[in-house]
């Protein structure tokens, strides 16, 4: 109806699943954080994020360090490799520097990553090993020795 106040009910209360950890504005974790619920990131994280649920970087989040999650919102910015089980959404102001593992990509306009992305049906269950990623090194062979000439 005409003039009729819309329901206000907040945006937390819309989504499936609840928001257990909340790191806030001004706030610096230095550290690996783990979860099994929803975490919204609009401070500061030094380390490693795993989520089995849903991880939302707000627009004044950083998270320095590789991410593991369910599924990823990131209009903030992100510095390290981002391996997603499910949906990947890049806002306008998301920025993200490290290579990207998904199933699904959405890019606003004025989104923006630096990186290799790819996209798969599968994404590994956990981060892998430093030695375990693969470079797009140079070939060795020394171009001298050739005696095709």
């Amino acid at each position: 109806m005409l003039g009729k106040p819309r329901n206000t009910a907040s945006a937390t209360t819309d989504t499936p699943g609840k928001i257990s950890t909340i790191i806030g504005p001004g706030t610096v974790f230095d550290g690996n954080l783990t979860s099994s619920e929803t975490i919204r990131i609009d401070g500061t994280i030094n380390g490693n994020c795993n989520c089995q649920q849903k991880l939302i970087v707000g627009t004044d989040g950083t998270i320095k360090g590789n991410i593991h999650s369910q599924s990823l919102m990131v209009s903030g910015k992100i510095d390290g490799d981002v391996f997603v089980q499910g949906k990947l959404e890049l806002l306008s102001t998301g920025n993200i520097h490290g290579n990207i593992t998904t199933k699904s990509l959405i890019v606003d306009e004025g989104g923006c990553f630096d990186g290799k992305c790819i996209m798969t049906g599968s994404v590994p269950e956990a981060l892998p090993e430093p030695s375990e990623r693969t470079t797009d090194a140079p070939s060795q062979e020394d171009p001298a020795d050739d005696t095709s000439n």
